[in-house]
């Protein structure tokens, strides 16, 4: 089976000469902090360097979070107002737009997701800050006036303090905004930690929040590897809490490395996410939706929807149609406009990924499609890869492979599509296909998953929150509940008047 590979132009202009060279942020200073080396970032999809960072350590790490903790409990952002905090934010999200081209490209450059993708999720993002900015004047508590003559009671929301974000790979900028924003609006400051491969949009974002007007300290960037500076912060008894966003075996230690100090945590961990394809569904959307979730950013997505549970009766038709489907994406150079799937983020996930295709074959799986390499290297470029026949003891149905493979499951019964959908230690997104109203409303009930889609996937905006349940995860992150994260809760108790004594004179 053919694809439609779109080529790589190497002589695209927007290609850089040089590796552009990048400084850590740490008390509202461009520094190169401890730093004896840097790392060299190469593009997945052109094999060129873009980017250059200095490879910082644990030096940096305390630096930063003392630049926190100091603009934390000065009050110069936890204590003014929430009028003024939405002013800031409302003024990152500006500059976000201004400059959403140069963010999409650095994303581009780094990541191998197609520019189109990329400016789609930078102007989401925005959506995000000026979502949260709103928040931050609606950050309220409670009254209790039912306590009697002699009692008053109050319940407020206090801002956690310093909180560690821990960002991935696959959606830099994004992911960063369901986050920082959020955190900011309630109070808190932050030291960040993007992932090595994909720090530039959060340096650039540590520059327009200067620019926007938020306190030095409030806002900090330390660059370098994660198993050092992850573990730094997520150790460190100055971080109060620390919001991790990876797989589900990095949080499972980051569990361990919190519980020095009981550190209060956000983990958004690892998915395979189901697909239940009714017959009575509108089967071009579901095509289409099944297409969209099996590829989109190339599969590397921890929503994405891997497992298509698709009922027998439409069972062959619909993988028919499925694989002609296929054959039309335009995979290749991400900085085409027409690219609708560009490449793997690095060799060591290329690897991963083929390494599952392998499993799958020996393991029984039938291939569909793909299973190859896409182009010619130094493009990360894998085709679509489609296996049916797939069973609850295969490695491709459990394992998390974060990639473009999907693996087929037929059912007959309702029972039987929940039952083999909720047959997985992860629980983050789950979508159902269906024109019947028992089915859709009996799915989302019953599907185990922190988010669900009925008639589609992966959309949505920052107003309802994301975060998984079982292996997946705890914690939520965007809407009212994401704000609620980053916020303590203090019961306040006022007695009116004389109090009766306990010991009489």
């Amino acid at each position: 089976m053919s694809f439609n590979f779109v080529p790589v132009n190497m002589a695209d202009p927007r290609l850089p000469k040089t590796a552009t060279r990048y400084r850590m942020f740490i008390d509202g200073q461009w520094t190169d902090g401890s730093a004896e080396s840097t790392f060299v970032r190469n593009s997945p999809a052109h094999g060129i360097p873009v980017s250059e960072y200095p490879r910082g350590g644990k030096a940096d790490v305390e630096n930063a979070v003392s630049a926190a903790r100091r603009a934390f409990d000065s009050g110069v952002w936890s204590r003014i107002s929430g009028a003024e905090r939405a002013a800031v934010l409302l003024k990152a999200a500006n500059l976000i737009r201004e400059n959403a081209e140069q963010l999409a490209l650095v994303e581009t450059l780094e990541t191998g997701k197609s520019i189109q993708q990329s400016r789609g999720e930078v102007l989401g993002a925005a959506g995000c800050w000026e979502y949260a900015a709103g928040m931050a004047r609606a950050i309220h508590g409670e009254s209790f006036n039912n306590l009697g003559d002699s009692m008053l009671g109050l319940v407020t929301r206090e801002p956690v303090g310093v909180v560690g974000v821990i960002t991935p790979w696959n959606f830099p900028f994004f992911i960063a905004s369901e986050r920082y924003p959020f955190v900011l609006a309630s109070g808190c400051t932050i030291v960040a930690k993007a992932a090595e491969i994909t720090s530039g949009t959060t340096l650039m974002m540590a520059g327009l929040l200067k620019e926007a007007g938020l306190p030095d300290g409030a806002f900090n960037v330390v660059t370098g590897p994660g198993s050092v500076i992850g573990q730094a912060l997520t150790e460190h008894p100055a971080v109060d809490m620390v919001s991790f966003t990876g797989s589900t075996a990095v949080g499972q230690s980051t569990i361990a490395a919190s519980a020095a100090n009981i550190k209060k945590l956000g983990l958004e961990l690892g998915g395979k996410n189901p697909q239940v394809v009714f017959a009575d569904a509108d089967i071009d959307a579901a095509l289409d939706g099944t297409l969209f979730g099996l590829l989109f950013n190339g599969g590397q997505c921890c929503v994405s929807g891997s497992r298509l549970i698709v009922e027998r009766s439409i069972h062959a038709e619909f993988c028919e149609r499925l694989l002609e489907r296929a054959a039309k994406v335009k995979i290749g150079d991400p900085l085409n406009d027409e690219t609708q799937v560009g490449a793997i983020i690095d060799e060591r996930q290329y690897a991963t990924i083929m390494r599952y295709i392998g499993l799958g074959r020996d393991e029984g799986g039938r291939l569909l499609t793909g299973g190859e390499a896409l182009g010619e290297k130094p493009g990360l470029f894998i085709q679509p890869t489609i296996f049916d026949g797939v069973d609850a003891d295969m490695s491709i149905f459990r394992e998390e492979i974060f990639g473009p493979v999907l693996c087929v499951t037929p059912f007959d019964t309702y029972d039987e599509a929940i039952r083999i959908a909720n047959d997985s230690c992860f629980g983050l997104a789950a979508s159902v296909w269906t024109s019947n109203l028992d089915n859709a409303i009996r799915g989302f009930r019953d599907l185990k998953a922190g988010r669900l889609w009925v008639n589609t996937t992966i959309s949505g905006g920052p107003e309802l929150p994301v975060g998984g349940c079982k292996e997946s995860g705890y914690g939520r992150e965007t809407g009212t509940y994401g704000l609620d994260e980053y916020t303590e809760v203090k019961a306040v108790h006022i007695h009116l008047g004389k109090r009766a004594k306990w010991l009489a004179d």
